[in-house]
């Protein structure tokens, strides 16, 4: 056996176990949480979508400036201190929003923890299972992890509805920085030990004998591949975040009620489970390039579907479709790299792919809201969600193709 087949950690470690369920709180209280406390604030303190929404587009675009220097010092062996500090900087900056009495103090506290989640999130994660197990043997606890996150919405969306009828949004703010400071930092600190990680791989490749993230990501950045997936992954960026912040409005222009639309929505989370656990039950050796080729199909073919006569039936199938879907690309982003561009410095080339995605996350959003008010409708957002599967399906077809022809460094 070798080390690090030694070392790979099992889907059912404790190691995966404590990120998963630290997964599950960081995307719960940092992510599935802010539509729902934007509008109790809306409602509560009478402030605008636009300057509510506002504030977590600044924190997704310093997000994407972070996930370069966050998969770096991953990469460093600097992985525990990220996490479980990120969790108590977090956590100390939803207490603080819980206070905000004006829009200064929101957009500081509602950026900074935008901010923070390149260093709680998927991308962090799996770079910190890369460096346990190595680039080469993190598959399983790559997608193990993606199994845990899954539930996040599930768990937390009605956890925070039920805070916020029983208690308020501040109290709300609360009971979810109590959760990062207490429990995901925890987590973090106990289960990431930077002295079980996989040996770094030789010094090679760069001109002066070393082989470090800045010469891992200049090497990336000169090989096509690199760019064909960072268009894959920005256009699917986009297209997820405009879709999931508009989902709810846009079906109710179609003539959906409200609860019809929510039940709707509820499926989303389990199909991301059930997208997950086919790959790993029905397809563990299938090639993430092959995969990916199959899944980026199902985008745009769930958009059209939208365009069906409204029957329930119609989007229950969309929504199993999209959250299926997402659930699978989720795993194909973490595994991009190391299958299909390098396997060194997984961290650094990662965060390097990541940040533009990020950028198109953030501005989305905002961005599909503009189309529908010039538009009047949600026909224009539709054509435009659709365009930017098209690009996503197109740039991970190249990606592929050029990947059989990458030639990694030794």
């Amino acid at each position: 056996m070798t080390t690090a087949e030694a070392r790979e950690p099992s889907p059912r470690s404790l190691f995966i176990t404590g990120l998963g369920i630290g997964q599950i709180c960081s995307w719960g209280s940092l992510y599935y949480s802010f539509p729902l406390i934007a509008e109790a604030m809306r409602v509560e303190l009478g402030w605008s979508k636009t300057e509510l929404y506002g504030a977590a587009t600044l924190g997704l675009a310093l997000a994407g400036l972070a996930a370069y220097p966050v998969g770096s010092a991953i990469d460093r062996g600097q992985g525990r201190l990220i996490m479980a500090g990120g969790s108590v900087l977090a956590g100390a900056l939803l207490l603080a929003w819980s206070q905000a009495a004006n829009l200064l103090v929101f957009y500081i506290c509602a950026a900074g923890i935008g901010a923070l989640q390149a260093a709680t999130l998927y991308e962090p994660a799996f770079a910190v299972v890369a460096r346990r197990a190595g680039a080469d043997h993190a598959r399983a606890g790559i997608t193990a992890l993606t199994l845990w996150g899954g539930f996040a919405s599930t768990a937390f969306i009605p956890l925070v509805q039920l805070l916020l009828d029983l208690y308020g949004w501040r109290h709300t703010l609360m009971v979810l920085g109590a959760i990062n400071l207490v429990l995901c930092a925890a987590l973090y600190a106990g289960v990431i030990r930077p002295e079980r990680d996989h040996p770094a791989a030789p010094h090679t490749g760069a001109q002066d004998g070393s082989w470090t993230g800045n010469s891992a990501v200049r090497w990336a950045m000169h090989q096509p591949v690199f760019w064909a997936l960072a268009v894959a992954f920005t256009a699917y960026a986009a297209t997820f975040s405009a879709f999931t912040f508009h989902l709810y409005p846009l079906l109710g222009e179609r003539g959906f009620d409200s609860t019809t639309v929510v039940a709707a929505m509820a499926i989303i989370g389990p199909a991301q489970v059930a997208g997950r656990l086919a790959i790993w039950l029905l397809a563990p050796g299938a090639s993430v390039r092959v995969i990916g080729c199959v899944v980026v199909l199902v985008f745009p073919i769930t958009l059209l579907a939208l365009e069906l006569p409204p029957h329930f039936a119609i989007i229950a199938i969309v929504a199993a479709m999209y959250g299926a879907a997402n659930g699978i690309m989720t795993i194909v982003r973490g595994l991009a790299v190391p299958e299909m561009l390098t396997r060194r410095a997984y961290g650094a080339v990662n965060g390097a792919l990541t940040a533009p995605a990020s950028a198109s996350r953030a501005i989305a959003p905002v961005g599909a809201a503009l189309l529908w008010s010039a538009s009047g409708s949600y026909d224009a957002v539709l054509l435009a969600l659709l365009a930017g599967t098209l690009v996503l399906a197109l740039g991970f077809w190249s990606a592929a193709a050029l990947s059989r022809r990458a030639v990694q460094p030794a």
